[in-house]
C-alpha cells in the first residue's frame, strides 16, 4: 500500500481524500485481473450477500472513475451535462430548474451558507470514509480468490 506523503489533520477533507485515493490506487495494484470480480457480490456483515446488489466489478470500475474526479477535479459544468445528460432537452431542464431556485432563493432571503457548507461537508467526508471501505473489501476479496494474503 502507499504511504500518505502529506500531513493534515485527521478529521481534514484532505486527509480523506488522501486516503480514498491511496486506498484505491492499491487496488488497481492488487486487482490484476479485474474480470474475475464480475459476478462476484459484496459480502455483508452477515456473510448473506444483498439482493440486487452490484458486483465487485462494478464497484472496482466506480471507485476508480470517482479517483480520477478525486485526484484530478471535477470537469467544467458544462462539459459534465453534457457528458450525463447528452442532449439539450435535459439542460434546458435543468437550467429552468435552477432558475425556479434562485428565485425561491431570493423570495426566502438570506441562505445559511455556513449551515449548508456544514451539512455538504460531513456528507463528502462520509462518503468518502465509505467508499474506502468498499475499496478496501475489493481488494481483500480479491486477494482471497486469487490466494494472495498480504
Amino acid at each position: 500500500m502507499q504511504v500518505l506523503t502529506k500531513c493534515y489533520p485527521k478529521n481534514c477533507l484532505l486527509t480523506v481524500m488522501d486516503r480514498y485515493s491511496a486506498e484505491v490506487r492499491n487496488m488497481e495494484q492488487v486487482v490484476m485481473i479485474p474480470s474475475l470480480l464480475r459476478g462476484v457480490q459484496l459480502s455483508v456483515p452477515g456473510g448473506q450477500a444483498e439482493p440486487d446488489a452490484p458486483d465487485l466489478y462494478a464497484y472496482f470500475t466506480m471507485l476508480k472513475t470517482i479517483r480520477v474526479d478525486v485526484d484530478h477535479g471535477l470537469l467544467p459544468r458544462e462539459e459534465w451535462q453534457a457528458r450525463v445528460a447528452g442532449n439539450k432537452a435535459d439542460e434546458a431542464e435543468n437550467e429552468a430548474a435552477e432558475t425556479e431556485e434562485t428565485e425561491d432563493e431570493r423570495a426566502s432571503g438570506e441562505l445559511d451558507l455556513e449551515a449548508q457548507f456544514h451539512m455538504h461537508f460531513s456528507s463528502l467526508h462520509h462518503i468518502l470514509t465509505h467508499l474506502i471501505l468498499r475499496a478496501q473489501e475489493v481488494t481483500r476479496k480479491y486477494q482471497e480468490m486469487t490466494g494472495q494474503f498480504e
